[in-house]
């Protein structure tokens, strides 16, 4: 009898250490979901940092450009409405986009941004009256830096979205992230044939006004 009583209990001490350490086991698993999730948010909280710092320059440029005798109204008028398209589609700072759709659609109207101001900056350089007009210059060393920023801000949240999707797809993790709420995350997409976030060119200029 006290033979069984011990074979008992030795059996509930083994199942109960095997029971901790799988628990353990899914609590590290699970805290590194939290960690990586957490991650990814305050990569697209940078990146939505940068895009306003953008969208907020956009209207000092366009009223300083505005005041260029003869400036092409088309050029000045695709940026006005791409910064209107741009900042139209919201989307929560503070959490990171579970829909791929949603995404696209906002990386497609801030790289069409991105597109209408460099050909902006770039026609700017037949306007000696520009090229001459210090504001133009700091605004534009502005714009230039911002987005440089956002394209860092996109391959640091692009490569913690990659990370945490790893996580989640990955077992044991795969087996309950889902029960948990835990989702893969879309990613900027380079554009076809490129190897990075779409990039832009943007006419330097000397202290003088001339170009480098």
């Amino acid at each position: 009898m006290n033979r069984t009583v011990a074979i008992g209990c030795g059996c509930l001490a083994a199942l109960a250490v095997v029971g901790g350490v799988i628990v353990l086991f899914l609590a590290n698993g699970y805290n590194g979901l939290v960690r990586g999730s957490a991650e990814v948010d305050t990569k697209w909280a940078q990146v939505q940092t940068q895009y306003q710092r953008r969208a907020d320059l956009i209207p000092n440029l366009v009223h300083t450009v505005e005041g260029a005798a003869n400036f092409e109204k088309s050029t000045l008028t695709d940026v006005i409405n791409a910064r209107a398209n741009a900042t139209k589609i919201t989307i929560d700072p503070s959490k990171a986009p579970s829909d791929p759709q949603q995404l696209a659609q906002f990386q497609k109207l801030q790289d069409n941004l991105s597109s209408s101001l460099g050909r902006l900056l770039a026609v700017s350089e037949r306007y000696p009256e520009l090229k001459a007009n210090g504001n133009f210059r700091d605004l534009q060393v502005q714009i230039e830096g911002t987005e440089n920023r956002i394209a860092v801000a996109r391959q640091d949240f692009n490569k913690a979205a990659q990370t945490y999707n790893v996580q989640v797809r990955s077992l044991p993790t795969a087996l309950y992230a889902g029960v948990f709420g835990f989702q893969a995350k879309p990613f900027f997409q380079a554009a076809a044939g490129a190897e990075a976030a779409p990039s832009v060119s943007f006419p330097s200029f000397s202290p003088s006004g001339t170009p480098k």
